[in-house]
């Protein structure tokens, strides 16, 4: 490998050679994430249950509904001088040493995820700022209903909100405990529902308006 080439031009004894060439680096797996989000632009690279994990670029049926509810939520007053909605956050997931995910979009606190001593490195900040994340599904259906609910439950986030797109439907998993969502609300087309207050303003709104037209 070129890695080496320099030692062997050192003059150094053969066997001293040969212990050089067998030290290398072995990366940990988030520096393996780190380089994979900077190979694949665009695409969500996480880790999660120890595992990394790749979603393609949202389309834009994703992206129209994720754009409805970023825009519910700022007229809601969640942009305000305690709270902020934000897209594509990392955040720091307990169970494991390099777990994290990236919601496509969260209520955060403001304040202490702004300081840099808050601020982790990869991106990611603690999950204690997080008052609610929020996934719309894709290719990653089966992530974002069976992995992410233990992963966001185990970091204690208060409100989990996903938007299955596939099956048309609304969910909104709420009090984590012991690794789980005990609280499963679901909403269908032509039923509305109102995320919990406690995310910092009581936002409405109808399933058909969060997922938009039939196709």
């Amino acid at each position: 490998m070129a890695f080496y080439d320099d030692a062997l031009d050192t003059g150094q004894p053969e066997e001293t050679m040969s212990a050089a060439a067998v030290e290398q680096h072995h990366p940990t797996l988030l520096e393996v994430a780190d380089r994979m989000s900077d190979q694949l632009i665009g695409h969500r690279v996480e880790i999660i249950g120890g595992q990394i994990t790749v979603t393609p670029p949202a389309n834009r049926p994703h992206s129209r509904v994720l754009a409805r509810m970023n825009d519910a939520m700022v007229a809601a007053g969640l942009q305000s001088d305690q709270t902020e909605v934000l897209q594509a956050v990392g955040v720091w997931l307990p169970e494991g040493p390099s777990d994290y995910a990236i919601p496509d979009l969260a209520v955060l606190d403001v304040g202490p995820g702004d300081d840099e001593d808050d601020y982790v490195a990869f991106g990611c900040y603690d999950p204690a700022i997080f008052r609610m994340v929020l996934e719309v599904t894709s290719s990653n259906l089966s992530d974002d209903l069976k992995k992410k609910p233990a992963a966001y439950a185990g970091a204690g986030i208060p409100v989990y909100v996903i938007v299955d797109r596939k099956n048309e439907k609304v969910m909104v998993l709420t009090d984590p405990s012991d690794g789980e969502y005990r609280v499963h609300a679901v909403h269908h087309r032509g039923q509305s529902f109102t995320l919990p207050e406690s995310i910092g303003a009581a936002v409405t709104l109808s399933v058909d308006g969060v997922l938009g037209e039939k196709d």
